[in-house]
């Protein structure tokens, strides 16, 4: 039980039923008896039958706010002495002129400390006696205040001046607290983060030489005995040795994806005027050795100059063309087309296929590691190449994203500032 409020009660103001609930809570637990209202209308209403012994009043509400809430209380000559504490985010220096000008008694900020609260409320309670000389002076002689182009008046009394400073002071030192605890924080998990990096890079550099080497003699081995004129093996057993064959190629493919993943977070862009025209068509001869069953018809426009990062725009468009080829394999006439349009003001560039498609009910998912929209039955992949691509255009300022339908092909946007 605060001291003052045994036989008196506490009103307050407050719009957001969750707010309000956290006050009827805080009430209960100390024994206060209260009032709480959501509009300061019903509120004044209440008040010219039964004064409270202190008021509580959220600042933003329907209605009157806040402040002019305050104001008619202070102005009302039954209600002048009531201590009033404003709840406020208290993020503008206007705040407290205005404050002031409604002669409120205190600031708490949101969210307030339970502890604070019950403070403030004991410190204005053992202190309202302000005796009535005083504030008849100050509202006869009101102080004429100039701030940021605006003229203010105040007239509140020195005691509620220095309890509102006070408790605008106690906020700030509050919040100084809070930023020092988090900065310390902030440290520590930056330090955190910095050994993390550090035992990333040790683990690429061993997944790079530990697994790729033994995984190349595998594959070399298992060649050379696939493309052994004069081998023993049986049909059967080559077909054993071909599976082999595969998987370690397979493996292969992911351990280069996955290293690619890791690192695409953390390279630094380095920009430069590029044809992405030259780079992609550069780069398709590649992507066509791999998927010997296919020809597609291919369409690059010419010209497709943007600025970007040589190395890692390499790896997008090797990923986005070469699912397209890849895609659109199975296709009698597959085509592949990349190309650039605007797009309010941007540029805008796509490569389209004419190949699987996929829902576009999944495509939230399409971005995501490991995740495959077809199985690996249907279609070779690791599910981590549109990953790297996605964290490379965002490491540009670019966005993403595709257009899709089963059977007819896909369409992949992107941007690159």
């Amino acid at each position: 039980m605060i001291q003052g409020v045994e036989n008196n009660y506490i009103l307050a103001v407050e719009d957001s039923l969750v707010q309000a609930k956290r006050l009827e809570y805080f009430f209960k637990k100390y024994n206060i008896d209260y009032k709480i209202f959501s509009s300061g209308e019903d509120a004044l209403a209440y008040i010219k039958n039964k004064k409270p012994v202190l008021i509580i009043s959220d600042i933003i509400m329907p209605g009157i706010d806040g402040y002019l809430f305050c104001r008619k209380i202070k102005e009302n000559p039954d209600t002048k002495t009531i201590p009033v504490i404003l709840l406020t985010s208290l993020q503008d220096p206007n705040d407290i002129i205005r404050g002031l000008q409604a002669g409120a008694d205190n600031f708490i900020t949101k969210p307030y400390d339970e502890k604070y609260l019950l403070s403030r409320i004991d410190h204005l309670l053992n202190n309202r006696n302000v005796t009535k000389e005083e504030m008849v002076t100050y509202e006869n002689s009101p102080i004429d205040l100039k701030y940021r182009g605006e003229s203010f008046k105040i007239t509140s009394g020195r005691r509620q001046i220095l309890d509102l400073l006070i408790s605008v002071y106690d906020t700030a030192i509050q919040r100084n607290e809070e930023l020092i605890a988090i900065k310390t924080q902030l440290e520590e998990a930056n330090k955190n983060l910095i050994q993390a990096n550090e035992d990333l890079d040790a683990f690429s550099r061993t997944v790079s030489h530990d697994l790729k080497s033994p995984l190349a003699v595998i594959i070399g081995f298992t060649s050379a005995i696939l493309d052994n004129p004069d081998t023993t093996v049986s049909e059967e057993e080559k077909s054993y040795v071909k599976f082999i064959h595969e998987s370690a190629e397979e493996m292969t493919q992911l351990i280069k994806d996955l290293l690619a993943f890791s690192q695409s977070g953390r390279l630094e862009i380095e920009e430069e005027e590029l044809d992405l025209s030259d780079i992609a068509n550069d780069i398709l001869s590649g992507i066509l050795l791999r998927y010997p069953g296919t020809s597609p018809i291919v369409n690059i426009q010419q010209g497709l100059n943007t600025k970007a990062d040589n190395k890692l725009i390499r790896v997008v468009l090797d990923n986005l063309l070469g699912n397209a080829v890849k895609y659109s394999s199975k296709k009698e006439n597959p085509r592949i087309e990349l190309g650039k349009k605007d797009y309010f003001g941007k540029d805008l560039f796509y490569v389209k296929d004419n190949g699987a498609g996929f829902e576009m009910s999944k495509a939230d998912k399409l971005f995501q590691p490991f995740v495959r929209l077809h199985s690996g039955l249907e279609y070779s992949g690791t599910g981590v190449g549109l990953s790297t691509v996605k964290r490379i255009i965002e490491k540009h300022g670019g966005e993403i994203w595709a257009e899709s339908e089963p059977g007819k092909g896909s369409t992949f946007y992107f941007t690159l500032n």
